[in-house]
């Protein structure tokens, strides 16, 4: 015979039989279909073995000296680890009467002696196939389970972080009196009136985006509503739409009970997409519907469609033109979300705020932990000042924040700024990009510290002519914000240019 079980090859099943000619048979049988075959004399045994080796199904002889096939079987389905394997007995013709009593004890079928070879295949090949099914669903039903719990508590949390975090550092976002930060706190003003109008906020991490968006919402009509802020890339895909939309109790395994989403949270107040452009394109397809009908449909019910008035705020730090030419990002939503743009200048383009940020943070700080605002050298801001910011306004926080307690209160050095590269004189770039033009490569390199992400960026586009955004992920581990910044500022200092679009883009020396 030929015959070969389909998929199954190498599971593993347990023999179990006092006799020793009836072992034989079914371990040689089993065998040569390709099953992977273990056999035991006894009950004993049989316990033993599967404590060490469990198998994914057993055959139970009824009848044995000492424990007895039942009894094994009911002791296998006492024990948590083992009461999930399926149990096939093997029975004589006169003990068709027992069959009941075999059911009873957990048995899920049995096989008459002598074997019909045809009928020991199909009921091992179905009992496995069930028992692997069962096994995917449970699995599957936990998988669930634990995302949805971690959904719920999100919820919770959501709004109370939201909060927590905007009273710890909000009002920095709008300290500066410079030109370029004083056009985007005209246009907070200007939007405060229309509270219909969508919003998209362009900057990169860490220059207050959240805090531009919550300026907008509570500056309107929208102020007595809520504020629901979500970090998009954080959604798993795979419930992002039962995240947004809601769903009710039982749609999938795991629903247990009704989830209200973000758009019913925030209906008569305001929902803040940041990172808008890691948001998969499917459910890029289900916000635009919602935000051109103003109604959301529960995942699992088509009866229970809501209207829900939100006003949608979107920010991002991605090149979101690159995107939608790189089809990863709807065009139609794009021009939904950003009937008003709003572009945040990254810190080292307003360093004329620096020092009153400075003196912000400072102050602040030194409050919370309890001691005097000690003096700020100007060795020490002349450092701030000529500093690149990778992190914006965020990094400036962190670092007078761990400036004090380097000092102790005591007056801070430039030493107590613990800078993780080298400053580059951006200001000076921008004033004349040509000056970077005419530099060699060891030139354009040495103005970065050795090591750091540009330093390495430039080597490599030096030996190799070229890079491209997942080749500077690769070379520097790091994920494809920071790549986009890194390969983005170079661009602006003049020392790479970028060629192609979409994901073709590369960058390569000028």
């Amino acid at each position: 015979m030929n015959r070969k079980p389909v998929n199954l090859r190498g599971a593993a099943i347990l023999v179990v039989d006092d006799t020793d000619a009836n072992r034989a048979v079914l371990c040689q049988l089993l065998d040569s279909q390709g099953y992977a075959v273990a056999a035991a004399p006894s009950g004993e045994i049989a316990l033993k073995l599967v404590q060490s080796d469990p198998p994914e199904l057993i055959l139970l002889d009824v009848i044995m000296p000492g424990l007895g096939g039942f009894e094994t079987c009911r002791r296998l389905k006492q024990d948590p680890s083992t009461a999930h394997i399926p149990v096939i007995f093997i029975t004589a013709q006169n003990e068709t009467r027992s069959v009941v009593e075999g059911f009873r004890s957990g048995g899920v079928d049995y096989i008459t002696k002598p074997f019909q070879e045809e009928e020991v295949f199909i009921r091992i090949e179905t009992h496995l196939k069930n028992h692997r099914l069962t096994r995917a669903l449970q699995q599957e039903v936990e998988r669930r389970e634990r995302a949805e719990t971690a959904l719920k508590k999100a919820d919770q949390q959501l709004s109370i972080l939201s909060e927590q975090e905007a009273r710890r550092w909000g009002v920095s976002g709008f300290i500066g009196q410079g030109p370029a930060f004083s056009e985007v706190l005209n246009a907070i003003r200007k939007l405060q009136p229309f509270s219909n109008t969508n919003v998209l906020i362009l900057g990169e991490s860490g220059v207050g985006k959240e805090l531009i968006a919550r300026a907008i919402h509570c500056g309107g009509a929208t102020a007595k509503g809520p504020f629901i802020a979500v970090n998009c890339s954080a959604i798993p895909k795979e419930l992002g739409e039962s995240a947004f939309f809601g769903h009710v109790k039982g749609a999938f395994s795991g629903a247990t009970s009704d989830h209200p989403g973000y758009f019913v949270q925030a209906d008569g107040g305001t929902l803040f997409l940041d990172e808008v452009g890691d948001m998969p394109l499917d459910l890029q397809a289900k916000l635009l519907r919602v935000i051109e009908d103003g109604v959301i449909e529960p995942v699992g019910s088509s009866t229970r469609r809501k209207k829900v008035e939100v006003r949608i705020l979107a920010g991002t730090n991605a090149e979101l033109q690159s995107h939608i030419q790189a089809g990863e990002f709807r065009k139609d939503l794009y021009f939904r979300l950003a009937a008003y743009t709003i572009e945040v200048p990254p810190l080292r383009k307003r360093r004329e705020d620096i020092p009153l940020l400075t003196k912000y943070f400072l102050n602040r700080l030194s409050d919370e932990m309890g001691m005097p605002a000690p003096e700020f050298s100007a060795e020490a801001l002349a450092k701030l000042e000529s500093y690149d910011f990778p992190g914006n306004v965020r990094e400036l926080k962190n670092l007078i924040e761990r400036a004090l307690i380097e000092s102790g209160g005591g007056p801070i050095t430039s030493e107590h700024l613990r800078i993780w590269s080298s400053p580059v004189d951006t200001a000076a770039l921008e004033t004349d990009p040509g000056a970077a033009h005419g530099d060699s490569p060891q030139k354009r390199i040495s103005r970065f510290a050795a090591g750091s992400d540009e330093d390495r960026v430039l080597r490599y586009v030096e030996a190799n002519g070229r890079i491209s955004n997942p080749e500077c992920r690769h070379l520097l581990n790091v994920g494809i914000h920071r790549a986009c910044y890194i390969l983005r500022k170079l661009t602006e200092t003049g020392d790479l240019q970028r060629t192609n679009v979409g994901k073709a883009t590369e960058y390569r020396q000028r």
